[in-house]
């Protein structure tokens, strides 16, 4: 079979390899479609792990980091309960950095990673199931605390998971739902999916500044990691800061932000219960995740695709093998 492996930092590689057979407790998915991770891809790409103090060994598994795919049951371990042959089903979770990958013809997938899914569903509807599964995660640390219902919810960051952040806020009765991201075509992606106002972070007093002024954000999500993203929004939200992307550095949490009770979360755990959240999130048509997809290639463009990425001339890209 065809399958992507980088052999070294900046040397991602067509290869044939064998079909894997599927052990006991899994099946062998034929991938229908494999959406980028962009963060994941970009940093093999470059090298850098995406964990801070991380260290990648290369080469990598066949197929790393590729996880946000769906596919048909082809065959079935011994000991599989639950699934048979050509069953449709996507992953909610990722293997991990050990695992072989889904930039393949074919993986071996454990049935506990898996989840069916439905057969109307498009390819791009639903191959970056792990993505929304993730995005329910930071939104189930915001309801454990409060509703989301009736209230102004900030998204900082308009990359893959803005993009769902700014759509499972409406889904959860936000009154409104204000969206930060310099780049000007990511914002005007936001509006078209249901961002109620879309702004430039960079721009002097684009929000103000005092948490408790009236207009301020009650709620906020930040997806990009950053500091100076996180940051912003603890100026500028009353009640919750939820950080989803991966924090890399240290952030402010002071006088003003103690006074009021703003609470900081930080990622809770991938679980399935968030995944069939999600997967109702899309069959209902609450949540597209379509839109993302800016561009679908072959696997022999994974490195076209990885540039456009870095360029930031695509949200995310679907291969199909």
């Amino acid at each position: 079979m065809k399958a992507i492996q980088y052999m070294a930092a900046g040397c991602p590689e067509l290869v044939d390899v064998p079909v894997p057979v599927a052990g006991n407790g899994q099946v062998l998915l034929k991938v229908e479609g494999v959406a980028t991770c962009p963060q994941w891809d970009m940093h093999l790409m470059r090298g850098e792990s995406m964990v801070p103090g991380g260290v990648i060994d290369y080469p990598t598994p066949v197929g790393h980091p590729g996880h946000e795919a769906v596919g048909r049951v082809e065959a079935l371990g011994s000991g599989v309960a639950g699934f048979s042959v050509g069953d449709r089903a996507a992953l909610w979770r990722d293997q991990g950095a050990s695992r072989d990958g889904c930039y393949a013809e074919y993986v071996v997938v454990d049935t506990g990673n898996l989840i069916k899914v439905p057969e109307n569903l498009d390819t791009k509807d639903i191959a970056s199931l792990e993505l929304a599964m993730c995005i329910q995660v930071s939104f189930d640390q915001i309801l454990n605390i409060g509703s989301i219902e009736g209230k102004r919810f900030g998204v900082s960051g308009l990359g893959p998971a803005g993009l769902l952040a700014v759509q499972l806020a409406k889904a959860y009765g936000a009154s409104e739902v204000v969206a930060f991201d310099p780049v000007e075509s990511r914002r005007a992606l936001a509006a078209s999916i249901g961002a109620d106002r879309v702004l430039d972070p960079r721009e002097p007093d684009c929000f103000p500044h005092d948490r408790f002024k009236p207009g301020r954000l009650e709620l906020a999500i930040d997806c990009t990691g950053l500091g100076v993203s996180v940051n912003f929004l603890l100026k500028r939200t009353r009640e919750v800061v939820a950080l989803f992307g991966v924090l890399r550095e240290e952030v402010g949490f002071g006088f003003f932000q103690w006074c009021g009770g703003l609470h900081l979360v930080g990622y809770g755990e991938q679980n399935r219960f968030a995944a069939e959240r999600a997967l109702q999130h899309i069959e209902s048509g609450s949540l597209k995740l379509s839109p993302l997809i800016s561009e679908t290639l072959p696997l022999s463009e994974y490195a076209k695709g990885v540039a456009l990425l870095e360029r930031q001339e695509a949200i995310k890209i679907c291969f199909i093998p």
